[in-house]
């Protein structure tokens, strides 16, 4: 694979970063701004997603005070899963940063970041996002009225149960919470166990209950959903990668003035880029939260993972019609 792109000393936080991830989600926004709310499903207040929403909006609040405010509303406190594509059609929304394992019945392109084991790391994520191919997903929604404003890297996942999984037959019959992805589907079954899409908010509360047996995520979501407390242990897996889409719709961006727009776009990509440079610090620094807290986590032998790899591979030729063979090899060659 090729060498990362980015380097190693600016995965950490900057103090700067870390003062608008604690800021207040509401603005105080003056008559004759064009007021954008910004409502994601994330909850706490270092998550990867928490940060950049908090920081997009602090840098919209500043750098266009006087003509643009965004509001954030974090952790499902005005839309949901299930409802926050309609709002933002409808216009009671501007922003979202859904995951994009969410938009199937949209586009069954966005599928490729689904396909497990297809990037060996984040970084690898971030070289196939800012390629042509990558780019031109941004717009692949746009006549249905959604326009990617970039992709926020959350972070690679990894399976946790009510027992451990080793190997993936440790998971024959088990119930596991995916999301509204058939991708995701497609790769619990092939683990012989039972795919179980629900809502994130829903999560913790169906492990705890014994609703669904496991669930697959990253250490920023294991850790501030309290994943851990619920669950056996965390198997290092690395299987499959988290991103969410930053995206607004064509109809706010056309309603625009093209200064504004352009500056909207151009604040946008820099905190985009900023997320995805910091997101390393915050899954290293979670995954340690774990383990403070209590938490265990399973690593895996090389041979352990090669089985792994082996049991998924089949997913890729499975969806290859509906995502493109192109797409495919420039993900998995990135």
């Amino acid at each position: 694979m090729k060498n990362s792109l980015f380097r190693k000393g600016v995965l950490a936080f900057s103090a700067l970063t870390l003062t608008f991830s604690a800021s207040s989600a509401l603005a105080q926004c003056d008559d004759g701004e064009i007021v954008a709310k910004f409502s994601h499903v994330t909850g706490g207040t270092t998550h990867p997603k928490v940060v950049a929403a908090n920081n997009f909006a602090a840098r919209v609040n500043e750098e266009m005070n006087g003509i643009m405010c965004v509001e954030v509303f974090p952790n499902s406190t005005l839309f949901g899963d299930s409802k926050e594509l309609e709002a933002l059609l409808l216009g009671d929304v501007q922003f979202l940063a859904p995951s994009l394992s969410k938009f199937g019945s949209y586009t069954r392109k966005y599928g490729v970041f689904d396909l497990p084991f297809i990037f060996e790391d984040i970084d690898a994520a971030i070289r196939f996002t800012q390629s042509d191919t990558g780019r031109a997903l941004l717009n692949d929604m746009s006549d249905l009225g959604f326009v990617g404003l970039g992709y926020w890297m959350s972070g690679m996942k990894y399976f946790s149960a009510n027992k451990p999984l080793i190997v993936p037959s440790d998971a024959n019959g088990l119930k596991f919470r995916v999301q509204a992805s058939d991708v995701a589907k497609a790769m619990i079954a092939a683990m012989g166990a039972s795919p179980q899409p629900m809502a994130f908010a829903e999560v913790y509360g169906a492990l705890q209950t014994g609703v669904v047996d496991g669930q697959e995520n990253t250490w920023s979501n294991i850790y501030t959903k309290k994943f851990f407390e619920v669950q056996d242990s965390v198997t290092e897996t690395n299987h499959q990668l988290l991103a969410y889409l930053f995206m607004t719709s064509t109809d706010f961006l056309d309603s625009l003035e093209p200064a504004v727009r352009d500056q909207l776009l151009i604040i946008a990509d820099e905190v985009t880029q900023q997320a995805n440079l910091d997101v390393k610090a915050a899954e290293a620094k979670n995954r340690q939260n774990i383990l403070d807290s209590g938490g265990t986590i399973n690593e895996l032998s090389a041979e352990q993972r090669a089985e792994w790899v082996e049991a998924m591979r089949p997913v890729w030729d499975q969806f290859e019609g509906d995502i493109g063979v192109e797409i495919i090899e420039s993900a998995a060659s990135s």
